[in-house]
């Protein structure tokens, strides 16, 4: 039987650097599948574009449950195909995202919208997480402001981000903790640290 592959993701507020610290990780890390949430199959890449469209409204209910859709069908058409195959997988963004954006920002409850999840993924859980951490004025400063959830104003962030270091407070042994407001260098660096650990 061939060995199962690992799950490693990068969480954070938008603009914590996320995206720049997925794509050094591809560049040190040869072999390494990296997919992005929601999106990476059909079904959820059409899903992305109606959760970001910022001339879409979406009742926070419904935003919830199409991220649990998109993750759904990811979960079943490319994630487990990949870890039982055992390969490594690197995701920009998992449930802990929902945990903290719809069950913190929108204020829909963590128990709820964990619940949902679990649904959704069959309980897939990732061997790792990096949380790339920086204060909510910083991540606006850097963030495009282009989509509909980077429009949704400081205190939505405000509690995105405290929810997002309750989790890591909640599960040390599985989420890493990365200083955003460092050089994207030392970022990267630490991440990588934390992913040999995992060998």
């Amino acid at each position: 039987m061939a060995p199962q592959g690992r799950l490693i993701t990068i969480e954070g507020i938008d603009g914590a650097g996320k995206t720049t610290l997925a794509e050094g990780i591809a560049a040190a890390w040869p072999g390494l599948t990296v997919l992005r949430e929601p999106g990476g199959v059909v079904v959820s890449e059409r899903i992305r574009e109606l959760v970001k469209d910022p001339a879409v409204e979406v009742d926070p209910r419904a935003e919830a449950l199409l991220y649990a859709a998109a993750r759904a069908q990811l979960v079943h058409e490319r994630l487990l195909p990949l870890l039982e195959d055992g390969r490594d997988v690197l995701l920009d963004r998992f449930v802990d995202s929902s945990l903290a954006y719809q069950g913190a920002g929108r204020g829909l409850g963590v128990p709820e919208i964990a619940e949902l999840n679990r649904f959704a993924t069959g309980g897939l859980v990732p061997d790792l997480t990096l949380l790339v951490r920086v204060e909510p004025a910083v991540g606006a400063r850097r963030a495009a402001g282009d989509d509909r959830l980077e429009q949704a104003g400081e205190a939505f962030f405000t509690a995105v981000a405290g929810a997002y270091d309750a989790l890591a407070a909640a599960a040390p042994d599985r989420i890493v903790v990365l200083d955003g407001a460092r050089a994207p260098a030392d970022v990267l660096a630490s991440a990588l640290h934390a992913m040999k650990l995992l060998q």
